[in-house]
């Protein structure tokens, strides 16, 4: 599971969980209440906590790698998508971002804002292509370019195969892959006049999937096939095409399909940091969106001249321990 899109998830369309995996989930946090109570929790270091284990961090952004770039992101409102056009903008990018939530999309705004550096809000839906559309065509209006296009809206359904509803499939192909191709397909254009870069938010799901992820493996599979077509039709432009493959990281996202946005936030953590102990068992720990942000700010930078139609992992160690 990844951060990719929660920011796209309209509360009002979201589904339950497989009971089975809210069950499990709650189970889990029990569990790790009563560990945390009793201060007998036995993760790395003793006590379990979402950070538990080696710890990772990003190098300070200089500000200047990105100066006089205009920096496009769709689901931008929480977690990598948000974390990332704080880091862009960080970095002297003008950031213009979508989302369909759009109190926190002006919160985002106002944040980066705040900071002295340039973002504007625009609420769209990626699985709407006039919105698509209207959305890069603001953003270029607003800053006269296009340099760098992050497609990271995507959403999250768990359930087995013959329990998933052709809505809910179809809700997930539309915003995770067919949202992407809308992104894609509306800012590479602006992209052709001087190059730049693409990066589009898959998953370790791209690579081998979990029980119940059926609709999002899929699409997450199917982004690596988008990435790589477009990274050979786009390459003799000067425009690289690359995807990030996330692990396990700590948003919004990994609370709801957990099941435990009901709990207190201190079983969440103590509960995700128990299942970090087997899904990134060399970092031990869950991963941060600003972890995962730095990355995605590197490799749309251009220090890699020759990286395109790659596909880079970053999950504390999971793909590692496949078999």
């Amino acid at each position: 599971m990844t951060g990719t899109t929660e920011e796209q998830q309209d509360p009002a369309r979201t589904t339950e969980p497989d009971r089975r995996v809210r069950r499990r989930a709650v189970m889990v946090g029990a569990a790790a209440a009563t560990a945390l109570v009793s201060g007998t929790a036995g993760a790395v270091g003793g006590r379990l906590t979402a950070d538990a284990g080696p710890q990772m961090s990003a190098p300070p952004a200089d500000g200047s790698r990105f100066a006089n770039k205009v920096v496009l992101i769709t689901g931008a409102t929480s977690g990598i998508g948000r974390a990332a056009a704080v880091a862009f903008a960080a970095e002297g990018a003008k950031v213009g971002f979508c989302g369909r939530r759009e109190q926190l999309g002006r919160q985002v705004e106002q944040q980066i804002r705040a900071a002295g550096h340039e973002a504007t809000y625009v609420r769209a839906d990626v699985r709407e292509e006039d919105q698509v559309v209207r959305f890069v065509n603001a953003v270029v209006a607003r800053y006269g370019r296009l340099d760098v296009v992050f497609s990271n809206a995507g959403i999250h359904h768990v359930k087995p195969v013959h329990e998933i509803t052709t809505a809910n499939w179809d809700d997930v192909q539309n915003t995770n892959v067919r949202g992407a191709y809308f992104t894609l397909k509306h800012g590479i254009p602006h992209l052709l006049k001087d190059g730049g870069n693409v990066v589009l938010t898959a998953s370790i799901n791209s690579i081998a999937v979990r029980p119940g992820f059926a609709a999002y493996g899929a699409s997450k599979h199917a982004l690596i096939g988008l990435m790589q077509a477009a990274a050979l039709d786009y390459g003799a432009h000067g425009i690289r095409v690359n995807a990030v493959l996330p692990g396990l990281t700590d948003t919004e996202m990994a609370r709801r399909i957990s099941g435990t946005e009901s709990l207190p936030d201190s079983v969440y953590r103590a509960g995700i940091a128990a299942v970090a102990r087997s899904r990134a068992p060399a970092a031990a720990r869950v991963g941060k969106p600003e972890e995962i942000a730095a990355l995605v700010v590197d490799m749309a930078s251009d220090r890699f001249p020759f990286m395109t139609g790659s596909a880079l992992v970053i999950d504390g160690g999971a793909t590692a321990s496949l078999p």
